[in-house]
C-alpha cells in the first residue's frame, strides 16, 4: 500500500510556494501611472549622449530593473532631436520602490549629464474613460506626441467633451493627466501612428496651448519593450 505522505507534502509544498509568492504578485500588478521625462542633448554632442544613455541602459540591465522604459527621439517639433523616455503602467507606490536610486543617479552623472540636460519630469495619469486601448503604449515606430495646457478650471469640461468622443476612437489613442511635474493643468495625448500624417481628433476648447510633435521609437535606447 502506498503512503499518502508523498502527495501531502507535495501539496503542502506547492501551497507554502503560493503563498510566498502573494508579495511578488501584489508589486507587479498594473497600475495607471505613468512618468514621462525629457532630455536635451547639447548642441554637437548627439552621438556621445546616445552612446552614454545607452550604457546607462546596461546599468539597468545588471541591476534587474523590472520597469520598462521607452526611449524616443523627437522627430518634428520645436524641440528637434531631443529625447523622451517614460515608463507606464504603474501603481502608485511603483515610484517608492525603484531599483537603488542612489546608484542610478550615480550612474547617470557618470554617462548622461555630461552630455544632456534634464528639461522636463513629470507623473501622469493614465484616463481610461477618455482613451482607447491600455495604459502603456504600443511599442510603434512612430509616436504623436500631443501637450494639452488648459485655461484654469477647464478641467471638469475638457474631460467631459473627450468622454463624449470616446466611442468614435478608431484607434489607439491614450490620455494621461499630469499630477506633478509642471504648469498645470496638463494633459498629454499618445496616438502610435504607421505612417507619418494620421487623422486628427477634434480637441474640446479651453486649451491655452497645444503642441503636437512626432516621436521616432529608438529600440537601442529602450528597456524591456513589450
Amino acid at each position: 500500500m502506498r503512503s499518502a505522505r508523498g502527495p501531502i507534502l507535495r501539496r503542502m509544498k506547492f501551497a507554502l510556494a503560493f503563498l510566498l509568492a502573494l508579495p511578488l504578485f501584489a508589486q507587479i500588478q498594473p497600475g495607471p501611472f505613468a512618468r514621462i521625462a525629457v532630455l536635451r542633448p547639447h548642441d554637437g554632442d548627439t552621438v556621445d549622449f546616445e552612446a552614454g544613455y545607452i550604457r546607462h541602459l546596461d546599468w539597468h540591465r545588471r541591476n534587474e530593473d523590472p520597469f520598462t522604459w521607452f526611449g524616443w527621439t523627437i522627430w518634428a517639433g520645436e524641440r528637434q532631436r531631443w529625447f523622451v523616455y517614460a515608463t507606464f503602467g504603474h501603481a502608485s507606490g511603483d515610484f517608492d520602490k525603484a531599483v537603488n536610486p542612489a546608484d542610478d543617479e550615480r550612474d547617470n552623472i557618470a554617462n548622461v549629464t555630461p552630455h544632456a540636460q534634464f528639461v522636463a519630469n513629470g507623473l501622469y495619469e493614465f484616463l481610461p474613460a477618455l482613451s482607447r486601448g491600455n495604459p502603456q503604449p504600443t511599442a510603434s515606430a512612430r509616436l504623436e506626441f500631443t501637450t494639452v495646457e488648459l485655461l484654469p478650471g477647464r478641467e471638469k469640461a475638457f474631460e467631459s467633451a473627450l468622454a463624449a468622443q470616446r466611442e468614435h476612437l478608431a484607434d489607439e489613442t491614450l490620455w494621461f493627466r499630469m499630477i506633478a511635474g509642471g504648469a498645470a493643468p496638463r494633459y498629454v495625448r499618445l496616438r502610435p501612428r504607421a505612417t507619418i500624417l494620421g487623422a486628427e481628433q477634434l480637441l474640446p476648447d479651453g486649451a491655452a496651448r497645444v503642441t503636437v510633435e512626432i516621436l521616432t521609437l529608438r529600440p537601442a535606447m529602450s528597456y524591456r519593450l513589450p
